[in-house]
């Protein structure tokens, strides 16, 4: 195995070290962007600098990516809409052809040479635990790692990244709830290596705690914490989700046990057919349901905490009156869909209810009253307890969710005005009217893997 191991890591590392052309290429846009920064800034009222940070800077990017990050710093006492506007005027002067993007606070994203730039404005502070703002630690984490990392170590951060893009868990977006960039460095700084990690992780019984600085400051309620370095009040792993976590580990223990150049490279299925559709749903006998709106007009990093939100609630729903979901799953492009799929598609006209047991007095006596001499089963006394078999009023969940249940139930907000704007209720082989923009993502449900 050890050989095994070293020699599929060699040829992953060859494959994801940038070349001397690629890395030239780099170099000259970056110095170029960087000037036109500069002129784009110098008649600002105020002072600024600018600074390469991410992987680019850090030397742990992958070869063919693309991308490039600039922070400009302006002063800490700067009025929250002074470094905005200041920041978009530059980036729009840099990236003429550029877009304005909004996260905690906008900045502009556009294409130059090739690459794909983002230029951001941040606070510039002494300290990350004084940041204003969540980027104002980047270049603090730039830092940290620069002074930390080694040639072979930053080779072997490429080789983890690009083992977690094989695994679909590499980025910390709110969609994929995944390995940061950063979190990547830090594991590999605190392990002294790609093989020591993966050997660790096989192992790891989370909730797993790494504090690199031994900061030992407050505790975090996460599957895996890493303390970050430079602010010991944030835990840089805090995006993971618990699934991917024990993807990760999954995949690690697949690694060693058959190291392969295939544990490197993604296995994603085609888009799905509708024959391919049609023979799952024959085979699973369960009852799809998916509403399919127009998807809200907002970022994806608040867009599929939304999405969750509301596919939870209305699984739970569904689950909690009986209709015993399997599964469900939310996708979005320029339409969102909810799926849930049930494995009960309809249920007997009455229900069980049951009241308080006999002997609490007022609320028990209430209960009977409410149902003696009503259409109900009973009122009977079951062991302690009084009990009816009532009418129940949806019998089918897509009854019950075309009788209103839809919007009692949490969803998030921006998903909530689209539903009530119009939205498609898909059920069982109706869903193949998905196929079109969701083949991929069908492919994916109807195929689950670790």
């Amino acid at each position: 195995m050890t050989d095994a191991f070293r020699e599929t890591v060699a040829a992953v590392r060859d494959r994801v070290t940038p070349g001397p052309d690629e890395r030239e290429r780099l170099q000259r846009a970056t110095a170029d962007l960087v000037e036109r920064t500069k002129s784009a800034t110098a008649d600002l009222p105020v002072e600024t600098d600018v600074l390469r940070v991410g992987s680019t800077a850090r030397d742990t990017w992958l070869a063919g990516d693309r991308d490039i990050d600039l922070f400009v710093r302006f002063p800490s006492d700067l009025p929250r809409e002074d470094l905005e506007s200041y920041g978009l005027a530059v980036g729009h002067e840099v990236l003429p052809e550029g877009r304005a993007e909004f996260a905690e606070h906008p900045y502009v994203t556009g294409e130059f040479d090739g690459f794909d730039v983002d230029l951001v404005p941040c606070y510039r502070v002494e300290r990350a635990t004084e940041a204003r703002s969540a980027v104002d630690r980047t270049p603090f984490h730039t830092r940290y790692v620069e002074r930390e990392i080694t040639d072979e170590l930053a080779a072997d951060v490429r080789v983890l990244k690009g083992f977690l893009v094989a695994c679909g868990i590499y980025g910390s977006d709110l969609r994929t709830e995944g390995f940061s960039g950063y979190l990547t460095e830090l594991l590999v700084l605190e392990f002294d290596g790609f093989r020591p990690l993966i050997e660790a992780a096989a192992d790891w019984h989370p909730p797993v705690g790494l504090d690199p600085e031994d900061h030992g400051t407050r505790s975090f309620d996460d599957p895996l914490i890493v303390v970050d370095p430079t602010d010991p009040e944030r835990n840089v792993a805090a995006v993971l989700s618990e699934t991917n976590l024990a993807r990760f580990q999954h995949h690690a223990r697949a690694l060693l046990t058959d190291p392969s150049i295939e544990c490197f490279e993604p296995d994603d299925p085609g888009p799905l057919d509708r024959d391919a559709l049609l023979s799952h749903l024959e085979r699973r006998e369960t009852t799809p349901i998916a509403l399919r709106f127009s998807a809200p007009d907002v970022v994806e990093d608040q867009l599929y905490p939304q999405l969750e939100k509301s596919l939870s609630g209305i699984a739970d729903e569904l689950d909690r009156r009986g209709f015993s979901v399997l599964r469900s799953s939310a996708f979005a492009d320029e339409n969102a869909v909810l799926l849930v799929e049930c494995a009960v598609a309809s249920l007997p006209a009455v229900e069980r209810h049951e009241g308080p047991p006999v002997h609490v007095g007022e609320h028990a006596a209430a209960f009977y009253e409410k149902y003696a001499g009503s259409d109900a089963y009973g009122p009977f006394v079951d062991g302690d307890r009084y009990v009816v078999e009532r009418d129940r009023g949806h019998t089918t969940a897509v009854g019950l969710l075309e009788g209103g249940m839809l919007f009692d139930v949490a969803l998030g907000p921006d998903v909530e005005r689209a539903l009530r704007e119009d939205y498609d209720l898909l059920v069982g082989g109706e869903v193949t009217a998905l196929l079109e923009e969701f083949g991929a993502e069908l492919a994916y449900y109807y195929d689950p893997r670790p």
